[in-house]
């Protein structure tokens, strides 16, 4: 098997890796991105992003990121199509990090960034998949405003949903919110939120039979998993917000998790539990999971990543 010998490797390549490979690129760190099984992360499935500073007009989702991509590669970073599939991280500081991309290259990095996102849970449904980026959205933070005074609903009994349901209640004219248990998940405090809003209806016990429309949500098909009845409503949008999967599997028991997967840092900080590794975006944040946010954390693991690097060059000259 080939080996390569790098400063700094950026797994994942969403808003998070991006950023962080302007500015390791800046601080000639000559990073090396793979950029795993959906180039452009989680924006690429969506149609308009109009909550990213600097874009007066908005911007579609795939075109931000191949601009992310080339001010990366303007400054240096070598973007490479490929899937980290293995990695072993040093437990010491100054050691060498091993990772295996594609099961038959290896490389050996002095630091490692994780930007490997979170992806979202859906349904699962033909005409559910079929409509993402035509009214269905797993983000009502980021979609919602597209909805405006429209009715739309959601899918969720957590304390996520609920949030969400209270932000679309906000500037949207009616939400349904669908719950497929008897009674919600969310906290008494959020349950008492949704309850409290005059254009949330809350139907137990309802699950997503069909999601109506062609091109875009038109309607959709509901069934009562306890009396089979079926209802049918006219909305323009439907959210799913039953939870997201952070994409930690190949790190589990190396890097400190939480009960969800997600990657525990440092407080104000990038680092892991491993010297050298640094973790950013949607892998690390389960409370924000913005676009802007992500770019954040990736430039603070860029700054650890260089300030980590300096700290090792000083104990050699030393």
């Amino acid at each position: 098997m080939a080996v390569e010998r790098i400063k700094c490797l950026i797994i994942g390549s969403g808003p998070a890796g991006y950023t962080a490979a302007i500015y390791a690129s800046r601080a000639d760190l000559n990073p090396v991105m793979y950029t795993g099984l959906e180039p452009g992360g989680q924006l690429t499935t969506t149609t308009e992003v109009d909550n990213f500073p600097g874009y007066p007009d908005g911007i579609d989702g795939p075109t931000m990121m191949v601009q992310l991509q080339k001010q990366a590669e303007r400054f240096g970073t070598e973007v490479r199509i490929g899937m980290v599939t293995s990695v072993e991280f040093a437990s010491e500081h100054g050691g060498i990090h091993k990772a295996v991309v594609d099961n038959n290259t290896e490389i050996e990095a002095e630091s490692i960034i994780i930007s490997t996102g979170a992806t979202a849970k859906y349904l699962g449904l033909p005409s559910e998949q079929r409509l993402r980026g035509g009214g269905v959205s797993a983000c009502a933070v980021c979609d919602g405003f597209f909805y405006k005074n429209q009715r739309v609903a959601i899918v969720g009994g957590g304390d996520t949903a609920a949030e969400e349901a209270t932000y679309l209640a906000n500037i949207c004219e009616h939400v349904t919110m669908l719950v497929r248990k008897d009674e919600m998940r969310a906290s008494k405090a959020m349950q008492h939120r949704v309850n409290s809003r005059k254009n949330i209806t809350v139907l137990y016990n309802t699950e997503v039979e069909e999601v109506l429309g062609e091109q875009v949500v038109e309607g959709l098909k509901m069934i009562n998993n306890e009396t089979k009845e079926t209802i049918q409503i006219d909305i323009t949008g439907l959210f799913i917000a039953i939870g997201h999967k952070p994409n930690t599997d190949i790190f589990k028991g190396q890097l400190d998790m939480d009960e969800t997967g997600y990657i525990i840092t440092e407080p104000k900080s990038t680092k892991t539990n491993k010297p050298g590794v640094f973790a950013s975006g949607d892998v690390q944040d389960k409370e924000y999971r913005q676009a802007i946010t992500a770019a954040g954390t990736g430039c603070m693991a860029a700054l650890d990543a260089e300030r980590y690097l300096a700290s090792i060059e000083e104990e050699v000259e030393a």
